[in-house]
C-alpha cells in the first residue's frame, strides 16, 4: 500500500505519541526483539498511549518487567513530556528498588532520549536501550501490553468523559493485570503469581547455601 501510496481508513483523529528527536544521540539497541528476562528488574521496557476525552487527550505510560509482563509503574497526563514518562519509570524504580544491572528499553520517542530522561537513567544506574525508529517490533512486549490495556478498558468502557476518569480505570486495570489477568506466555498464571514462584524456588538455594 506505502508503495502505491495508499493508506487505510482511519477512524478519528491520528494522534502520534512516537515522534523521534533527530538530534538526540540515541542508545543502542541492547534488546534486538529478544523480550525475555531469567528474573525480575533484569529488563523493562516501556512505552505510552493516548486516549480522548471530552475534555481533551490524555496520555497513558507504562513500564513493564519483562520477565513476568508486571506492570511496575504507570502515569497519567494531560501532556506527553518527558517529565510524565519519567514519573513512571520513577514509580517503577520506587517500588521494586532495583539493586543489579537493569536494562530499560523503549522506542525512539523524544521523550525517552530525552537529556532528562537518560541523565537519570545514568544516575540511577539503569543501562538505556532503543529500538529503531518506526519498527512496532522493537518494542513489541510494550506495544503488546498497551493494546490488552486499549481492548480491555478504552474502548470497552468508553467514551471517556475525563481525566480523573481515565486515571481511576487505569488504577484499577493495573492491579487487576498484576493480580488476576492470566498470560500465555507466562504459563497462564498472573504475573504476581509467577514472580512468586520464581523467589519461592530460590528459597531452597538460599537455604543450601
Amino acid at each position: 500500500m506505502a508503495h502505491l501510496g495508499l493508506e487505510g481508513v482511519v477512524r478519528g483523529k491520528v494522534v502520534k505519541t512516537t515522534v523521534p528527536d533527530k538530534g538526540a544521540v540515541c542508545p543502542f539497541d541492547l534488546v534486538n526483539r529478544q523480550f525475555h528476562a531469567q528474573a525480575p528488574n533484569k529488563l523493562w521496557v516501556s512505552d505510552f498511549t493516548y486516549v480522548s476525552t471530552w475534555s481533551g487527550m490524555v496520555y497513558v505510560a507504562f513500564v513493564i518487567d519483562v520477565f513476568a509482563r508486571r506492570i511496575v509503574g504507570w502515569r497519567v497526563s494531560r501532556t506527553q513530556t518527558a517529565g510524565f514518562v519519567l514519573d513512571a519509570l520513577e514509580q517503577a524504580r520506587h517500588a521494586r528498588k532495583p539493586t543489579e544491572s537493569l536494562v530499560h528499553h523503549s522506542d525512539r520517542g523524544s521523550q525517552y532520549v530525552s537529556i532528562r530522561y537518560t541523565e537519570r537513567q545514568a544516575e540511577v544506574g539503569i543501562d538505556p536501550s532503543v529500538g529503531s525508529v518506526g519498527d512496532s517490533y522493537d518494542n513489541a512486549l510494550a506495544e503488546s501490553v498497551i493494546g490488552l490495556f486499549k481492548a480491555e478498558v478504552i474502548h470497552r468502557l468508553g467514551p471517556w468523559k475525563s481525566f480523573e476518569a481515565v486515571e481511576y480505570k487505569t488504577l484499577e486495570w493495573v492491579d487487576w493485570f498484576n493480580h488476576q489477568r492470566l498470560l500465555e506466555p507466562i504459563g497462564n498464571i498472573p504475573p504476581a503469581d509467577a514472580e512468586a514462584n520464581y523467589y519461592a524456588a530460590l528459597e531452597p538455594i538460599k537455604i543450601a547455601a
